[in-house]
């Protein structure tokens, strides 16, 4: 086996062990990077977030082109070609994961390709292919990630699938069962309709993407209703595969047993931890599976951090990046924490829905009293102009202080319309601060300051809300 010598081992090479084991190297540090998977980005990279970002793009040229004859242009039917567009997704996530291979090398990283086990509190061993090598490090930072979470009792079966199956794109199915409502699951959904596929969503809680608040959701399902078949309150009981299908029987408010050509379970995730030897520090991970850690990424034992989906929710891309960058920094020296006020969310369905900081549900839980402002997109000339009338900007102010405590979007590119919010909040912004900054017209943008116009008073284009009882 043979021996190296780190000063930063990094284990997983997604967005933020490949962040980390950047930051460390341009902080002056000998890391060495190691990533099971021949090529880095991890699964947000190579089969989540960038390959369904592109096949989402597609979705929504057929859905635009459809939407169009509102507007008087007709265009004919499309014509699909699905062995194009697979290598239009791969062309897409190779450029990426080729850059960081640029990265990687002009930062003289020494990466190693394998699965790292701890075999002590100083040492891992890393088993490829061809050969082992037992890693002796200094630092070390856990960046493993998550995968899909397993219904149990499930059966295998090639029509069952996860969403990496899902993305590979290699059968358009007439019928599918999508069990899970959240936001990897619509976007699924979305895909497969555009390619003509029949959708049927099941979601156990009484709404679908359940963390964001209700009324933000709205605009997406009743324009999904009208697509799909949604069945909310309900739970998937036995699922068995049969020759012409996998018979799936439901359990809610409606009750019945139905036969799909293909059946995706995209009910969530869990952290990856269980095969990387936490036992040899030791360290141990709580009932959920994620790593404790303090605001430097640091576990119980100083020297291991852990970042990303590993630690917690939310099992998010942006946020293992940043804290990434943190424990790089940290062992560096410098004196920093991981400290967001927020950490923004989005679904890239269509419309989009976006939300930070706190919803009205978590204020109601918490006994924080808000002042809503709520602007509706039917009265945004810029919204009405391009068709994107389906949608409405909220922002959730706290009413002792004034200060923006949350806020969310639904509608077309909320997820680049949230971080004026998510700034604002950061910043401790008031509605008067964010309603006399001048947003340019006709935008989606200026909708945001129309809902603090609503809090404070000065709303002009929609009807001024009623005086609230002193």
């Amino acid at each position: 086996m043979q021996e190296v010598k780190t000063g930063v081992a990094v284990i997983g090479g997604g967005p933020g062990g490949y962040t980390a084991a950047f930051r460390a190297a341009d902080l002056g540090l000998h890391v060495c990077l190691i990533e099971q998977g021949n090529r880095l980005g991890g699964t947000c990279l190579n089969v989540g977030c960038i390959p369904s970002k592109t096949l989402l793009h597609a979705a929504d040229v057929i859905e635009e082109a459809s939407e169009a004859a509102k507007f008087g242009v007709t265009f004919s039917s499309p014509e699909i070609d699905l062995s194009v567009l697979r290598s239009h997704k791969a062309d897409v996530v190779s450029q990426l994961t080729k850059g960081l291979d640029t990265l990687c090398k002009a930062r003289n990283i020494d990466r190693r390709t394998g699965t790292a086990t701890f075999t002590g509190s100083h040492t891992l061993a890393v088993r490829g292919q061809e050969e082992s090598t037992q890693v002796h490090f200094d630092q070390a930072i856990i960046a493993t990630g998550s995968q899909a979470f397993k219904l149990p009792g499930i059966p295998e079966d090639p029509r069952i699938w996860d969403s990496t199956t899902a993305l590979a794109l290699t059968t358009i199915p007439k019928r599918l069962l999508i069990i899970g409502g959240g936001i990897i699951g619509l976007e699924m959904a979305q895909i497969y309709h555009a390619l003509g596929t029949e959708i049927t969503i099941v979601e156990m809680q009484k709404q679908l993407i359940p963390p964001a608040d209700r009324d933000l959701v709205q605009p997406l399902f009743l324009k999904l209703k009208k697509r799909y078949s949604i069945h909310t309150d309900t739970r998937v009981g036995a699922i068995t595969p049969q020759n012409d299908g996998v018979e799936v029987s439901l359990e809610g408010k409606n009750t019945s047993t139905q036969r799909y050509d293909a059946v995706l379970v995209a009910v969530g995730r869990r952290p990856h931890t269980a095969d990387l030897g936490l036992a040899a520090l030791p360290l141990e991970p709580n009932d959920k599976g994620f790593i404790p850690v303090n605001q430097q990424q640091q576990t119980r034992l100083p020297h291991i951090y852990a970042i990303g989906d590993v630690v917690g929710d939310p099992m998010l891309a942006h946020k293992a990046t940043h804290q990434g960058k943190i424990a790089a920094e940290v062992i560096a020296g410098h004196q920093v924490g991981f400290t967001p006020k927020i950490i923004p969310s989005v679904a890239y369905t269509a419309p989009e829905i976006a939300w930070a900081g706190l919803t009205e549900k978590e204020a109601q839980e918490q006994g924080i009293s808000l002042d809503k402002g709520k602007f509706p997109w039917g009265a945004s000339g810029r919204a009405l102009s391009s068709g994107a009338n389906l949608g409405v900007s909220k922002a959730l102010f706290d009413t002792e202080s004034g200060v923006l405590l949350g806020a969310g979007i639904c509608g077309a590119n909320a997820g680049e319309l949230i971080h004026e919010a998510a700034l604002a909040i950061e910043l401790g912004a008031t509605a008067r601060q964010i309603s006399s900054t001048i947003h340019a017209h006709p935008t989606l943008a200026e909708t945001f300051a129309f809902a603090a116009e609503m809090v404070d008073g000065s709303i002009t284009d929609v009807l001024p809300p009623k005086p609230r009882r002193k």
